[in-house]
């Protein structure tokens, strides 16, 4: 099957930097609304069939004009929600936030019980998100959408698609309603296909664009 994880669009938590992960979280701001409405035309030419959002508010309200585009429900589950910040929440200074993002990538690269500072593990993190994902599969649909988050999206993507290393996604951050699509399924594994728009196709990834060097607290999806 085809999925593709879309970050939602930006927040006022974006704006100011903070690391922004309990519910119900903020609402979109202006530029997060015409960011979810372009995603119409973006993602015109993808037969999608379900659309999946987490709890948090700002991926509701992200999905909401394509759903409504295409006559699908938002189904909305738990699994998919940020990556918990624990003692570090709504935080915006560099230690916190690298804090925040040394730990994810520990966890893609095997250390599963590295704790997020007052919050959860690796085990924890994947566990939820694979469940939404092998529902995703387990319901017969070829494409779907599932309207995320930054952290949670390149720490599961490193973790379980055999093209990506986790230098790469730690170097290439997900920006407000960039996507990454990916192909294959939970039995066989995944592939990545684009990040943000960049083809990657095969298992080199090391001449893909990279905004900055691996674990640079660049963005975080606060």
């Amino acid at each position: 099957m085809r999925l593709i994880l879309v970050r939602h669009g930006q927040t006022s938590s974006n704006v100011g930097g903070l690391l922004d992960t309990a519910e119900p979280g903020a609402d979109l701001t202006d530029l997060g609304r015409e960011q979810a409405k372009a995603l119409l035309d973006v993602l015109a030419e993808e037969p999608i069939e379900a659309i999946y959002a987490s709890m948090l508010v700002r991926t509701q309200q992200t999905a909401g004009p394509l759903a409504g585009s295409l006559g699908l429900d938002v189904l909305v589950r738990d699994g998919v929600r940020e990556v918990n910040a624990g003692d570090l929440e709504m935080l915006g200074d560099m230690n916190s936030i690298r804090t925040y993002l040394e730990t994810i990538f520990h966890w893609s690269a095997g250390d599963l019980e590295a704790l997020m500072p007052g919050g959860e593990n690796g085990t924890e993190v994947y566990a939820r998100f694979d469940k939404v994902v092998a529902e995703v599969a387990g319901s017969g649909v070829n494409t779907a959408v599932i309207f995320s988050h930054g952290a949670v999206i390149r720490t599961w993507t490193a973790a379980r698609a055999d093209n990506i290393t986790i230098d790469f996604a730690a170097g290439n951050p997900v920006t407000n309603t960039g996507a990454v699509v990916l192909e294959g399924s939970p039995v066989e594994g995944w592939t990545v296909l684009t990040w943000e728009g960049h083809a990657l196709g095969g298992p080199d990834v090391d001449t893909a664009r990279t905004d900055g060097p691996a674990g640079e607290p660049v963005d975080v999806d606060e």
